[in-house]
């Protein structure tokens, strides 16, 4: 699945040369948009029980909360559709013109999330509009992560796109921290009162210069080398046709789909347990039980250190995947999984320091996958198809088997009373991630599918053609 030529570049025009200072600022570009998704995502995963439900959705009463966690789940429903429609065209017009769009609608509707009126001031209408919002954002989400896979990826040297890759997921977790900090700082020091009328709100709007910050940056570059030699091999100016695209992604590569799709459930599984389901567990499932919980602020703290944690650990897996192999790290994530899924979440039950290990192992175990996938899914595909293969596949198993999870897990825990739920989801998802491993080709260290060999520096590209003409 991983393509790489038979021989070895002759002519340095067989060579693509990607400064580090370009990747860099490719780099920067493409990880502001997942900066901005996950920290929309940490605020109002953060704010709904201290504020969104009695603002938004007072008029349903002691179903607010539902109501308010049911709006923020909806948006997974669009985000399949959102792939569908950003995916392809991001492998017709280019990566840079789809990811300039799908960062400035995420940031405008976060910050048009902070300024619907409450419903106190307009009634229904009030829920609907929150609703309205999270559709869009969902539906301009679905054709981000693929697109920002695919864009550093792309620019990448062969040789340190783990590396580059694994910044794509610090991102993810600047977010989501940046966004559970600020919360959790104006929960705790604001009075509730002025957290209701207007403090809430302040978060939801610094999401509009994240974006610009985005948008500035996306628009300063090119587009990727690989996307390049596409039109130039190509009699139109735009890349592959829609239609064209979709035969090929749902036909002749339906084998990558599912490898990916493997490997984005035990990823993405374990994600949303840890980031949607465990503050929820902690917090009131443990203490319906009648075990030991915690406040809902001691719980933010946990997670935000956790995730302070992964930030130092992830660059250096990403790094290391280059020297050994994407290979043994996905497989040693999904042994984690299997073995330490049920006993994370046993600590999670034996009190504070208990929650600390079973937050620690599930955090490690997560960054096994976020550090190393970002590399790894581009590979599965070719370059005429690419965003649109990685987009649809990642959004279709998010939605279909990862952002149920809480929901899921959630219920069984109700219907049957067995608090190990959550470890046995783990579990499932690390057999998933283990049974994707055996059928990946490693990538590490070779040039993706369709595309031409990519160097870091011109000594290395004549060092390659070197190489290739003996």
């Amino acid at each position: 699945m991983a393509g790489s030529a038979a021989a070895g570049p002759q002519d340095i025009g067989d060579v693509i040369v990607t400064d580090d200072a370009t990747m860099k600022r490719a780099v920067a570009a493409a990880a502001i948009g997942n900066v901005t998704e996950w920290y929309d995502f940490g605020v109002y995963s953060y704010l709904v029980e201290s504020s969104v439900q009695e603002v938004f959705f007072s008029g349903a009463g002691s179903n607010a909360s539902l109501f308010a966690l049911g709006t923020f789940a909806v948006s997974f429903l669009v985000r399949p559709i959102g792939g569908l429609f950003f995916g392809p065209l991001g492998d017709r017009i280019g990566r840079t013109k789809v990811l300039s769009i799908t960062v400035i609608l995420m940031a405008a509707g976060t910050f048009l999330l902070g300024l619907v009126p409450s419903y106190a001031a307009i009634g229904i209408a009030s829920p609907l509009l929150v609703l309205v919002i999270r559709l869009i954002q969902g539906f301009s989400t679905g054709g981000e992560y693929g697109g920002a896979m695919t864009f550093i990826a792309e620019y990448s040297a062969d040789k340190k796109r783990g590396f580059f890759g694994s910044w794509l997921e610090f991102g993810t977790l600047t977010g989501y921290a940046l966004g559970a900090s600020i919360s959790t700082a104006l929960v705790f020091f604001l009075p509730r009162e002025d957290l209701l009328s207007w403090g809430f709100r302040i978060p939801f709007l610094l999401a509009l210069p994240l974006g610009l910050v985005g948008l500035y940056l996306r628009n300063k570059l090119e587009e990727t080398p690989a996307f390049k030699e596409l039109l130039d091999k190509s009699e139109s100016s735009e890349g592959t046709p829609t239609g064209e695209a979709f035969k090929l992604i749902f036909t002749k590569h339906w084998r990558a789909m599912l490898v990916a799709g493997g490997l984005i459930v035990a990823w993405n599984v374990t994600n949303y347990v840890l980031t949607a389901y465990v503050p929820t567990y902690t917090t009131g499932t443990l203490r319906d039980a009648g075990l030991e919980s915690v406040s809902s602020t001691t719980s933010n703290l946990l997670q935000i250190g956790v995730l302070l944690i992964l930030m130092v650990v992830i660059t250096f897996l990403g790094r290391i995947s280059d020297r050994i192999g994407r290979k043994p790290l996905l497989i040693t994530g999904s042994i984690m999984l299997v073995v330490l899924g049920l006993p994370s979440v046993l600590l999670l039950q034996s009190g504070l320091f208990g929650q600390m290990g079973g937050l620690l192992i599930m955090g490690l175990t997560l960054v096994m996958f976020s550090s190393i996938c970002p590399s790894t899914l581009p590979s599965l595909f070719p370059t005429e198809i690419r965003y649109g293969g990685l987009s649809i596949t990642f959004n279709l198993f998010v939605s279909a088997f990862a952002g149920t999870a809480a929901t899921v897990i959630a219920a069984l825990v109700t219907l049957t009373g067995d608090l190990n739920w959550p470890g046995y989801y783990l579990i499932a998802a690390g057999v998933v991630g283990l049974v994707s491993c055996y059928f990946l080709v490693e990538s590490a260290g070779r040039p993706l599918e369709g595309s031409k060999p990519a160097v870091a520096t011109e000594e290395e590209a004549r060092e390659l053609v070197a190489a290739g003409q003996r």
